[in-house]
């Protein structure tokens, strides 16, 4: 029984990575191709060059999310917590997209995980527990704070941006910036792989550990491997409704405000996985930044009411998916 749930657990977490990817891109590209800095097909590529580089490039943070912030039960309860967990991140990552909503695939999966985890307590058995740090400080803190973040940080970014600019005509800005939002979707797509691509790596390293087949001390490369193929090409099949909507619907994005927004959300990114250490919602670093830069012209440049829906969406993740882990764990409690 354990080999099987340890099977579904990867396989799982292959659909999660692929579902990453797919409704992820948009957040690297939809400006540069609202602002015709890049062509869609060529901004799909490179992220997904992109994002495949940016996972194969370290697996320190899944280390440590797996081995010091998240205690998980060993055998059938451990694996049937990341199973539902799993199930209901996908879910909701394939409902978010079908509303055009920027959601964090994050967010969703440890939603998924917490749930999942209370169910087992309920049950009688064992929860995920955090080991060495506590994990609303490493995993939570920087999630919800991310957000805020990444908007003051865009808002105060525009002043010298806009001041370098002001004897400079509409053209020269536009093809210095569309020139810029071409490197930095690159960018962002490096460091979204560097990111969320190491979540995958995390389950998949913690299954093992939980049946007895890896330490947690070393990541495996087919892991590695197997998480950043499925990342980049998830990123490939890029699901362009959610596009539309950071696009065009929040703010009217131009290319000095699209630059800024990526730049600033591209920097964001490194600076958690490489220099602090600690997971960032590629969905709330962009989507803030480009609501901060948008606020910079003018409050009313905001289409506040699309952006409550987005922030009302953020707030949901959380709820839903913690309560459809746990109730998938309940449902499998029977068969285990």
């Amino acid at each position: 029984m354990e080999l099987v749930l340890l099977l579904l657990v990867v396989a799982f977490a292959g659909c999660f990575a692929f579902i990453n990817g797919f409704h992820d891109v948009s957040n690297a590209v939809a400006t540069a191709v609202r602002t015709h800095a890049l062509t869609p097909r060529i901004a799909v590529v490179l992220a997904s060059i992109c994002n495949l580089a940016g996972a194969l490039i370290s697996s320190s943070l899944a280390l440590l999310i797996s081995t010091g912030w998240i205690g998980l039960p060993a055998g059938r309860t451990g694996l049937a917590i990341l199973l539902a967990g799993l199930l209901s991140a996908c879910a909701w990552g394939v409902f978010t997209w079908w509303l055009r909503m920027p959601s964090s695939s994050t967010h969703a999966l440890l939603g998924g995980l917490v749930g999942a985890g209370a169910a087992s307590t309920i049950l009688g058995g064992e929860n995920i527990s955090d080991t060495e740090n506590p994990i609303w400080a490493q995993l939570w803190l920087p999630l919800l704070l991310s957000p805020l973040v990444a908007f003051a940080l865009s808002y105060l970014v525009m002043v010298p941006l806009t001041w370098l600019a002001r004897y400079r005509t509409p053209r020269e800005v536009g093809r210095t910036t569309r020139l810029a939002q071409a490197v930095f979707a690159g960018t962002f797509s490096l460091g979204h792989g560097l990111q969320d691509g190491q979540r995958t790596m995390a389950v998949v390293l913690l299954a093992l550990v939980a049946a007895g087949y890896a330490s947690g001390e070393q990541m495996p490369l087919w892991v590695q491997v197997f998480a950043a193929v499925l990342l980049a090409v998830g990123a490939l099949f890029g699901g362009w409704r959610i596009s539309y909507t950071l696009g065009s619907r929040l703010v009217r994005i131009d290319p000095l405000h699209g630059a800024a927004a990526q730049g600033v959300s591209s920097a964001m990114l490194f600076v958690g996985a490489i220099g602090l250490h600690m997971p960032l919602s590629s969905t709330h670093t962009m989507t803030s930044s480009i609501l901060g830069a948008g606020a910079s012209q003018k409050l009313q440049a905001v289409r506040w009411r699309v952006a409550l829906r987005v922030l009302a969406t953020w707030l949901l993740t959380l709820v839903v998916t913690s309560l459809l882990g746990g109730i998938l764990l309940l449902a499998m409690d029977p068969v285990l």
